[in-house]
């Protein structure tokens, strides 16, 4: 039914990260993936999500450099290897507190969103408990998955689909997969906007690969932010809230663009491989 276009890994949380052409995936998600993470004294996980305390990762760039390791190309073009003390140093003074970058992931990290202003970017239940933090920005707090670094799914896709059917309603954006932060970009030439709302609870083949599609992807402020060579585009999420509000487990209409992926079987994916979807029996 489609065709695996990119493929991207983000070896420290909430950086730019690398294409690839190929990767292996795991059960716990790419190799390699999210493998770190910027750290603070508090215990909060660095997460573009809150974008006053932790937006200045998006201009660092980290890539893997063999297995358990990243290197970092911090702005100005310096490289330094993640888990270095001269990298958290740099960080620190960019992000104008203490922070070290781990490999070690506790019992769940905090994890603070900052509360978006546009509709369905939060659900309705967790307004009640958003406070100021001491950025002046108003949050929500929660924790990232057990283990990991991960926000929750170990997997992120996103169909080229969507992307066109949103660039038509806002022609100024600039909906650059990138701005998303997939980990698999996949097209069907010729298919519908929002093909992968119909696929929750089915199967995906992607080369070697085979994954269960688990929930639809709410989206926080990041895709409005600057990415690297991407400029900041405030209209990119107010086209999400317009355009596609979907059900979201049983958080309510949420703005979504993508869906998290379950790894049922591991196995190597590249681009071009065939993407064959099977929907969940009826």
């Amino acid at each position: 039914m489609g065709t695996l276009v990119a493929v991207r890994r983000y070896p420290v949380k909430s950086m730019l990260g690398e294409a690839l052409t190929s990767v292996r995936v795991t059960e716990g998600g790419l190799d390699g993936d999210r493998a770190f993470a910027v750290l603070d004294g508090a215990g909060a996980v660095g997460s573009a999500k809150h974008p006053r305390k932790w937006g200045r990762l998006l201009h660092c760039r980290s890539a893997s450099a063999g297995p358990g390791e990243a290197k970092v190309e911090l702005p100005g073009g310096d490289v330094l290897r993640a888990g270095s003390a001269e990298l958290d140093e740099r960080l620190s003074g960019l992000l104008d507190r203490p922070v070290r970058v781990s490999g070690e992931p506790a019992g769940g990290g905090l994890l603070e969103r900052a509360v978006p202003a546009y509709e369905g970017g939060l659900p309705e239940a967790l307004r009640a408990s958003a406070s100021v933090d001491g950025t002046g920005e108003e949050i929500t707090a929660g924790r990232v998955a057990a283990g990991t670094f991960f926000d929750f799914g170990r997997v992120h896709l996103v169909t080229a689909n969507s992307l066109r059917r949103l660039r038509r309603t806002h022609p100024g954006g600039d909906f650059d997969p990138r701005r998303f932060r997939p980990n698999l970009v996949v097209d069907l030439p010729g298919g519908p906007g929002f093909p992968e709302d119909g696929w929750t609870g089915g199967t995906l083949r992607i080369g070697r690969a085979l994954f269960r599609v688990t929930v639809p992807t709410p989206r926080c402020a990041v895709p409005n932010l600057a990415h690297g060579e991407l400029p900041a585009d405030p209209g990119i999420m107010r086209t999400v809230a317009r355009e596609h509000r979907v059900p979201v487990l049983h958080l309510g209409r949420l703005s979504c663009v993508g869906v998290y992926l379950e790894v049922l079987e591991p196995g190597e994916v590249r681009t071009g491989d065939a993407v064959t979807v099977h929907p969940r029996p009826s």
